[in-house]
């Protein structure tokens, strides 16, 4: 029997790691390691902290998985490909791999509130959970790889369910972090879309003009699922406490992150160190607390770890060796004064309570 609560994590970019790092998360972690031992091509090589074993071991039975693919121009300073059809394909490649991993055992998609509620059950009947497959609901990080808006339905037809309109600069939908502006036409179109399908629109990565414009137009469920509080890094990045207010207002749920950059200001990337910056796991359990303060209650706070999303230990708290460690957080919550039934709430119940409405 797992002593340890069931964990729901609200955003982890498996197939981005499986497909674009090459990296095979049902090996060992020291293993996966191991094996980009000397690789530069990317600079968390050699520092993952994901695997499905990792995954069990923490307890975290249900995630939300990413597919994510920018359209860029040539010349663009951002990663990504040079046409939308070219984007979709790519996030093609990384549902099959979803696919071929639930037909290896390690994962299973969740649609509906029934699948959800008897996967949940599955992983939280007291028996052993080690060879169990992880819960995955489908999100799409940033719309460019949409083609038009008619790939909506196409998407919502092999399982994804919910959508953030925008990543990194300027989108073929929304503009994201380091931009400005609007939704545009098309972006507009895509939410109405969205609601009509009852999707869930992902808040997170919209820059503030984005993320006031879709919430004054989106009427369906809203969630941010990795996303830290201004108020301790000041970067566009980050929510101020107006929009934790205003998402609060809608019954949302936000992801606390893990990324050193979102949690201790100044971060540069490739010279700053977890340690050198003290980020710890302290500062997680700081962001979560705030917004249970804004909010005056533990009802809308939860885990969005974003663990080699693109990052590895080199770019997160220095007491986190592996995603089991997210479980770090509850002892330290407790000290703060947090009772069981919140711990229940911020480690799988609102995104749960969430969830189930939304599905």
């Amino acid at each position: 029997m797992n002593e340890l609560p069931f964990l729901i994590d609200g955003h982890l970019d498996l197939s981005m790691n499986a497909i674009e790092w090459n990296r095979d998360l049902r090996v060992s972690i020291s293993e996966l390691n191991a094996r980009e031992k000397g690789m530069l091509d990317k600079p968390d090589r050699g520092n993952a902290t994901v695997t499905f074993e990792e995954l069990r071991r923490g307890n975290i039975g249900l995630v939300v998985a990413t597919q994510i693919a920018r359209y860029v121009k040539p010349g663009s300073l951002l990663p990504g490909w040079f046409s939308p059809e070219q984007a979709w394909a790519q996030t093609q490649g990384q549902l099959a791999w979803y696919k071929q991993m639930e037909a290896d055992g390690y994962m299973r998609m969740i649609c509906t509130r029934e699948q959800l509620d008897l996967h949940v059950a599955e992983w939280t009947d007291g028996a052993d959970t080690s060879n169990r497959p992880i819960g995955y609901l489908l999100s799409l990080e940033g719309a460019d790889s949409l083609v038009d808006v008619s790939y909506v339905e196409k998407a919502y037809a092999y399982g994804l369910r919910a959508i953030g309109p925008a990543h990194y600069g300027s989108g073929r939908y929304a503009n994201g972090t380091d931009s400005v502006g609007k939704l545009n036409a098309d972006g507009i179109a895509l939410l109405q879309e969205m609601d009509r399908l009852k999707m869930i629109l992902d808040a997170t990565h919209l820059n503030d003009d984005a993320f006031w414009d879709a919430l004054a137009r989106y009427q369906g469920p809203i969630w941010a699922s990795h996303n830290n509080c201004r108020v301790f890094v000041d970067h566009n990045r980050q929510f101020s406490d107006d929009m934790i207010r205003a998402l609060i207002e809608r019954d949302a749920v936000i992801g606390v992150a893990l990324d050193a950059w979102m949690m201790v200001p100044d971060w540069v990337r490739g010279e700053s160190t977890p340690i050198g910056a003290q980020c710890n796991m302290e500062i997680m359990v700081n962001n979560i607390d705030y917004i249970c303060q804004i909010a005056g209650n533990t009802n809308h706070v939860a885990v969005g770890s974003d663990l080699d999303g693109a990052f590895g230990r080199e770019q997160c708290p220095y007491d986190l060796e592996t995603i089991a460690d997210v479980q770090k957080i509850f002892p330290l919550l407790q000290t703060k004064g947090y009772k069981d039934e919140d711990i229940v709430k911020i480690a799988h119940g609102n995104w749960l309570r969430f969830m189930r409405s939304a599905l």
